[in-house]
């Protein structure tokens, strides 16, 4: 922006200059990647491919989003960081945004919020200013800097004060899939956000406490701490669902980061396809923990001890390994307790060292490559099939789940009979394609697969919603990142499953992580005050060790709830729709899942058009019908929640019923209507 365009005298003004010109840079930084000839730096077409690849990862990153602001803050540090804080000694001014920008000289004009010199900005306070002067916090209406907000943070006497545009942004109606929070992030979130990635965290997090934004900036901030590490070893975040997925599948991308893979559960184990269902009581076993043991049991139980010696023929000699000598590697393969394909691996090569040293006692001098060609020899590769056969881990699993002998034999003192009958299937499958297997199933045969081979760890995992997995999917994901670290995020109130995890401490111990810390959210930032206090009458019945949440929401939020008459329900609800639709901001129409149908048909004959969990909002489409089964992890900035009773009943039990209804009570960022015309649940009071 040319200097004489700007008002020296409005600050407001000198701002929009500099976010223009920041702009401006962040274009050049973009065009000179853009420009860059490597036809003559690299030496083959491979390192050209890599190198190219490497570069469009860079312009992507680049990319100026004209609807989010490229800075959101300011601080004035009373001293230059890192410098002696002399008399005198003149501060420096950061703008701190959502990736790093610098001007033609290489100065910085944006500061990355991941940087060091930025954590201030989170952390500062009157008591412990951290050297910073003043921070400026900046309101922006579609991209547009509209209005700032000074904190001096040097009059220990003025007490703390709640910023208005923070609160405003917090606030802010939200139209499409979810928003980074990094102009929010608070000092309780931050430190979460920038542990180490040496350690495991696990987030318990009340709704609204911003644990899922929490996950995914501290997955952002561990790629600009550990980049090159984690390059190699790789990053994944897992969801509950795909709807849950393409509902934060931007946040990344909005903080620049974008090689960071997303996966359910069930993509994990998706060695076969799931066409099944299990019972609650099936699905609970099949998910114990024991059934790793059971597994363990099934996979060595085709190795056998030899009976025959080896005769490996070379040329004219014939060379001889008894088979108790074979039976001795065999058992010490078994102590040893590896890899079962690992373990199958190393035999012929311990059988062919056991034939070499007899060729060294005669005289010979035998290297390597005697050794790997005895180890292929016909007579060895046989011993070592019939002493140790190939296992494939789902027709193991459907020989457990077929065969009553089979599953007893290797779940005895494990599982009793009751719970063997109920894990077996009704109608044996006659082949691996054509079983219907469940989503448990799948979590078993994954199991299997990795006592057969390894499972390949990653870097850094981040599990959300994480109170609802087995401990058979626990391990699953914890196998994912053995040699790694990981982020756990959930809320124990909100499991609903039957099987959802009763603590952490447990929950970690089947992850492979129980040393990891627990970290409590409580304060909540998202659910209007109202909203979070009703909701939380149902605790004591779903979760009586959790703390209630509290709200740092000033405005209590539209709060209300409508009986209707019997038989006018469905009208109260479409009142209740078209009351929200006036408003600013996204709707949720959350039911149980047997009315979901029925609501569906009876907005589109009152002419409200509607989306499915997951899909994109916008102006023109903000209402979304919404299974109660699916709205964990989801918000709206108003909801419309239709017969309690109905969502407490579509589950299989009261307690389960009670958390489902609690995820959807609270899944409110501006407003919440309930709508009933059968009593409500005893719980609420």
């Amino acid at each position: 922006m040319p200097a004489q365009s700007v008002n020296a005298n409005d600050p407001l003004e000198r701002e929009r200059a500099h976010l223009a010109s920041s702009r401006a840079a962040l274009r050049a930084m973009r065009a000179d990647v853009e420009a860059l000839d490597i036809k003559d730096v690299t030496a083959n077409w491979v390192n050209a491919a890599v190198l190219q690849r490497q570069i469009d990862e860079r312009i992507a990153a680049l990319a100026d989003l004209a609807h989010t602001p490229l800075f959101f803050g300011r601080l004035d540090y009373l001293h230059a960081p890192g410098a002696e804080k002399a008399e005198g000694a003149e501060g420096e001014r950061f703008y701190i945004g959502r990736r790093h920008v610098h001007d033609a000289d290489g100065d910085p004009m944006v500061i990355d919020w991941r940087a060091p010199v930025s954590q201030p900005f989170y952390r500062a306070s009157k008591k412990d200013p951290m050297d910073v002067g003043t921070r400026r916090r900046f309101g922006y209406t579609g991209g547009e800097l509209t209005a700032y907000e000074d904190e001096d943070l040097t009059d220990a006497a003025g007490g703390e004060q709640a910023s208005r545009l923070l609160q405003t942004e917090i606030e802010r109606p939200r139209v499409g899939p979810m928003r980074d929070i990094v102009a929010t992030i608070q000092p309780e979130q931050d430190e979460i956000v920038r542990a180490g990635i040496g350690g495991t965290v696990c987030v318990q997090g009340a709704p609204g406490t911003g644990k899922t934004a929490v996950g995914l900036h501290r997955v952002a901030y561990l790629l600009y701490a550990h980049r090159e590490r984690l390059a190699r070893t790789g990053t994944l975040v897992i969801g509950p669902n795909r709807s849950f997925l393409r509902y934060i599948e931007q946040v990344l991308p909005a903080l620049g980061e974008l090689n960071v893979a997303q996966a359910t559960v069930d993509d994990l184990v998706g060695h076969v396809e799931v066409r099944g269902a299990d019972s609650a009581d099936a699905a609970r076993i099949k998910g114990d923990a024991r059934m790793a043991e059971v597994l363990r049991r099934a996979v060595r139980a085709g190795v056998t001890m030899p009976v025959e010696p080896v005769v490996v023929v070379r040329g004219s000699r014939r060379w001889r390994v008894p088979a108790y000598e074979i039976e001795e590697i065999v058992r010490e393969l078994l102590d040893r307790d590896i890899r079962y394909g690992a373990a199958r691996d190393a035999l012929p090569q311990r059988i062919a060292h056991a034939v070499l040293v007899r060729m060294e006692e005669a005289g010979e001098a035998p290297d390597d490559r005697v050794q790997d060609a005895v180890a292929r020899n016909a007579a060895v590769k046989a011993a070592v099939k019939a002493v140790w056969p190939a296992v494939d881990p789902a027709k193991l699993v459907l020989r457990l789940l077929s065969d009553a002998e089979f599953l007893a034999e290797h779940a005895a003192g494990v599982l009793t009979e009751d719970e063997q009958r109920t894990v077996l299937w009704a109608r044996p499958a006659r082949s691996v394609r054509s079983a219907k297997w469940s989503a448990a199933d799948a979590v078993l045969i994954d199991e299997a697969t990795d006592l057969v081979a390894r499972t390949p760890s990653l870097g850094h995992v981040v599990l959300d919603e994480a109170q609802d997995l087995s401990p058979m999917q626990y391990r699953a994901v914890g196998r994912r990142c053995t040699t790694g670290s990981a982020t756990i995020l959930g809320d124990l109130a909100q499991g609903t499953t039957p099987w959802a995890t009763s603590s952490w401490a447990e929950a970690l111990t089947h992850l492979g992580k129980p040393e990891a810390a627990v970290e409590e959210l409580t304060q909540g930032f998202r659910v209007p005050r109202e909203v979070i206090v009703y909701a939380s009458r149902l605790l004591p019945a779903i979760a009586p060790g959790l703390a209630a949440a509290t709200s740092m929401r000033e405005s209590p939020g539209d709060f209300a709830v409508c009986p209707a008459a019997p038989g006018e329900l469905d009208a109260a609800v479409l009142a209740a729709c078209r009351e929200a639709l006036a408003r600013e901001g996204s709707v949720g129409l959350i039911a149980a899942d047997a009315r979901v149908e029925v609501l569906g048909e009876l907005l589109t004959a009152a002419g409200l058009p509607y989306l499915a969990p997951g899909e994109e909002t916008t102006e023109a489409a903000r209402l979304t019908l919404v299974p109660a089964s699916l709205a964990k992890g989801l918000e709206y900035d108003y909801v419309v929640l239709d017969e309690p009773a109905a969502v407490v009943a579509g589950e299989p039990d009261e307690r389960t019923g009670l958390r489902r209804l609690y995820v959807a009570l609270t899944r409110a960022v501006s407003g919440l209507t309930v709508v009933h015309a059968e009593p409500l649940p005893g719980a609420l009071g």
